[in-house]
């Protein structure tokens, strides 16, 4: 069983392998063993996202783990998934629409028991060590920017670096965007701080119930569900940030395309399409 359709995984391996450079090799002689394809390392890393399985489990005599790790490097190294990520997030914006008149932030707790750079006591799970992201999503749940940090970070000093790591993306903002928070931010320094980035705000507060589902920012819930659907970043084994970070922008291209293929499937028409609606 594939760990992602064809339909979804075709589309993201043309573009990524359109971005990577191509190979020169200056030994007289040529290579003394041939380089596994990358098409067979990428599939591979996907099944790791999706099953959050260990390198040593998914490897076999087609590509070793060490050469996961390696090609896995690489590509951290040339930025080549972070720009993959801006070129779906810049796709969807052409051909769907990004809402960015209401963004919603929050911050999502998971497991990360080989601990790490981000990793931290988990004020949700008895201390144990634990990741949080930080993300911020447009009004339909389109991942913008995410920020990992240990799980003991608060979520009201990640908010700026959220916005600004969604803002790198985007650019600016259309007037009267606002941002909706839930009651860990309700302060007066992030008011104070949204104020200066030029954004409204609608902040759930203290002591008064307010559930996610009856406002705005239920869309951030939803997608971090998506992202913990992604086993690798649900129980989190990475020790490295920027391979932690790699993950991360690994899953937000798969959540935009597929909810590109699903938001395209009733407006256009293009070889592959599903038959049915995904």
């Amino acid at each position: 069983m594939p760990a992602l359709p064809p339909y979804l995984i075709d589309p993201v391996w043309q573009q990524f392998s359109a971005l990577l450079p191509e190979r020169e090799t200056d030994h007289p002689l040529g290579c003394h063993r041939s380089r596994i394809p990358e098409r067979v390392v990428f599939e591979k890393l996907v099944q790791v996202l999706v099953f959050g399985c260990a390198y040593e489990r998914i490897a076999d005599a087609s590509c070793s783990e060490s050469t996961l790790r390696r090609r896995r490097d690489e590509w951290i190294e040339l930025g080549v998934m972070e720009r993959l990520r801006r070129i779906c997030l810049d796709a969807y914006d052409r051909l769907i629409g990004l809402e960015l008149s209401d963004l919603a932030v929050d911050g999502c707790v998971t497991k990360a028991p080989c601990g790490g750079e981000k990793a931290g006591p988990s004020p949700v799970d008895r201390g144990k060590r634990g990741l949080k992201r930080s993300m911020a999503v447009d009004a339909s749940g389109i991942p913008l920017g995410c920020v990992s940090a240990p799980a003991n970070r608060h979520d009201s000093p990640l908010l700026v670096p959220t916005l600004e790591a969604s803002l790198g993306t985007l650019g600016a903002l259309p007037e009267g965007a606002s941002v909706h928070l839930d009651r860990g931010y309700d302060s007066l320094l992030t008011r104070e701080r949204l104020t200066e980035l030029g954004l409204g705000w609608e902040i759930s507060g203290k002591g008064k119930p307010a559930p996610f589902w009856a406002t705005k920012r239920w869309v951030v819930e939803r997608t971090s569900s998506w992202h913990n659907a992604h086993k690798k970043l649900f129980w989190c084994t990475e020790r490295v940030g920027r391979v932690i970070d790699f993950w991360v922008a690994f899953s937000e291209v798969v959540i935009i395309v597929r909810r590109l293929i699903r938001e395209g499937w009733t407006r256009y028409r293009w070889e592959g399409r599903p038959s049915r609606r995904p």
